[in-house]
């Protein structure tokens, strides 16, 4: 695990990175103090956690109680949430700095409905974020590409019989060894990575080649017609080995390596990415 702090309102929020989880972990103090201005926000917390039990609300009970420094400099049990469970404990905040969240949470919800209706809505948005984030057009469009080729690679893989999560997972890595020479979680950490999307951090050969090898793994599995995970593992190490090909064809003629630990944007830290939304619903009430 890896410590970090951020700040909100001007006020410290202790995290902690969980690295089998793959997730971040927030101090639910440190969020209610911020959000309430509460001179105690532990007896805050306690007063709502018990009345959070009483109404039966799954995110307390959730809660993990993860080691993190106090202000006397040791490392203390304190209950910690993922960035999902923090965005349900805001709502239950009754406090003028809760309400842009909410706002926000009901402005999300609104989109996703929107979306269902009319998919496209989710291409121009996902669009207009990129922008926002500094990508030029360029780059979007062939992250937009990637993204239809994933879903292509993941219809296929419905068709036979391959599992949502772990055997997904499995997958893409077993893709990713045989194009670029390690597993998507060595990949994410060659390039300082944690919770954000590898590909989002790809430079245009990178995210190029790895569409080849997602592209590929669909044709050869649409050829091969795989039954089983084993033979979906062959096909998956096929698919990638001939991106793996082409990449190291590339760097053998140009002289230097595709892959390298360069990545799009510095890392933000989630409370960070929060307040700045919640800034940006409060302009819009």
């Amino acid at each position: 695990m890896s410590d970090k702090t951020a700040l909100f309102e001007n006020k410290k929020i202790r995290s902690v990175w969980v690295e089998a989880e793959e997730e971040w972990y927030f101090s639910v103090v440190d969020v209610v103090s911020a959000l309430t201005d509460s001179a105690d926000g532990r007896k805050y917390w306690n007063k709502l956690k018990q009345r959070l039990k009483e109404e039966g609300n799954e995110t307390v009970t959730n809660c993990h109680q993860l080691k993190l420094q106090a202000a006397d400099g040791k490392m203390r049990l304190t209950d910690a949430a993922t960035t999902e469970q923090l965005l349900r404990l805001i709502q239950s905040i009754p406090s003028p700095k809760a309400e842009p969240f909410k706002l926000w949470l009901a402005r999300v919800g609104a989109e996703r409905i929107e979306e269902t209706a009319d998919p496209e809505l989710a291409i121009d948005r996902a669009f207009e974020t990129y922008l926002r984030k500094g990508y030029t057009k360029e780059w979007i469009h062939q992250r937009l590409l990637s993204i239809r080729i994933r879903n292509d690679l993941t219809a296929e893989w419905d068709t036979r019989g391959v599992r949502k999560g772990m055997e997904y997972a499995i997958l893409t890595d077993e893709i990713t060894k045989a194009w670029a020479g390690m597993t998507t979680r060595q990949y994410k950490n060659l390039k300082g990575l944690k919770k954000e999307n590898l590909r989002d951090n790809m430079s245009d050969l990178e995210l190029v080649l790895n569409m080849l090898a997602e592209a590929t793994t669909t044709e050869f599995s649409k050829a091969i017609e795989p039954e089983t995970l084993s033979e979906n593992i062959q096909v998956a190490q096929k698919g990638g080995a001939v991106a793996g090909e082409a990449r190291k064809s590339i760097e053998a003629t140009s002289g230097r390596p595709v892959i390298t630990r360069q990545n799009a944007l510095d890392f933000t830290n989630v409370i960070e990415l929060v307040a700045e939304i919640g800034r940006e619903a409060d302009k819009d009430k």
